[in-house]
């Protein structure tokens, strides 16, 4: 569930830091898998230069250990990891929605709601890649109109940390009812922004976010445990 506001294409290095890191949030790659520049730029059609400098800029974040003659290796990413990433998440996403609530012109309410309206009807006929897609679309709308670009450039870090992918994957038990949670979650904040309710977003927005990552902190914590979860 990334809640980011719009950014421009990333370079290569930044586009291998994001994949990588989706793979091990995700638990696609499990804790000390070796993680081989080269195989990361041959999946992503890119040189290994960025690829490595992916991989170090990983190492720095903690998601990767560098260990003598096996290289790259997987680090371990707990649930609670997941969830103290969230919890700060929540609160800069809710303050913005609060933001954009008593900013809101009529015009960006109205694309808001086409936006909503685009996510339940993608929700109806089970498209994934929609349903993500105008996920990002309506906490992005939210995001730009809270006028805050320094609150903005926080979440675009936190949500760093959230796989694009996830919470609309085929077969993850953990995620299976993240689409239909999502247009609930979304038609309350629509609500609230509607009535001017900034407490109220906040509160929504908040638990929505808390909701999220609850759902991958146990997929994580389901996949340290050896239990079956697939994605």
């Amino acid at each position: 569930m990334t809640i980011e506001t719009p950014r421009t294409r990333r370079p290569l290095g930044e586009e291998a830091v994001v994949y990588v890191r989706d793979k091990i949030i995700s638990g696609a790659f499990a804790p000390g898998t070796r993680v081989r520049p080269e195989a990361v730029a041959s999946e992503l059609g890119i040189s290994p230069t960025p690829a490595r400098e992916a991989l170090k800029a990983l190492e720095v974040e903690g998601f990767l250990n560098l260990e003598p003659r096996r290289g790259f290796t997987v680090a371990t990413v707990t649930g609670d990891d997941i969830r103290d990433i969230f919890l700060v998440q929540s609160a800069v996403a809710g303050e913005l929605a609060a933001r954009a609530t008593a900013r809101m012109t009529a015009a960006q309410c109205a694309r808001l709601e086409e936006i909503h309206a685009s996510l339940v009807a993608a929700s109806e006929r089970h498209d994934l890649d929609a349903v993500e897609e105008a996920n990002h679309r309506f906490h992005r709308e939210i995001n730009l109109a809270a006028g805050a670009p320094k609150l903005g450039w926080v979440i675009q870090i936190l949500s760093r940390y959230t796989p694009r992918r996830f919470y609309t994957t085929k077969g993850c038990t953990c995620s299976a009812d993240w689409p239909v949670t999502t247009v609930n979650d979304h038609t309350e904040i629509l609500a609230k922004i509607g009535g001017r309710d900034a407490q109220g977003v906040r509160a929504a927005t908040l638990e929505h976010v808390q909701r999220a990552g609850e759902q991958l902190a146990r997929h994580i914590d389901a996949r340290l445990n050896g239990e079956d979860c697939s994605v």
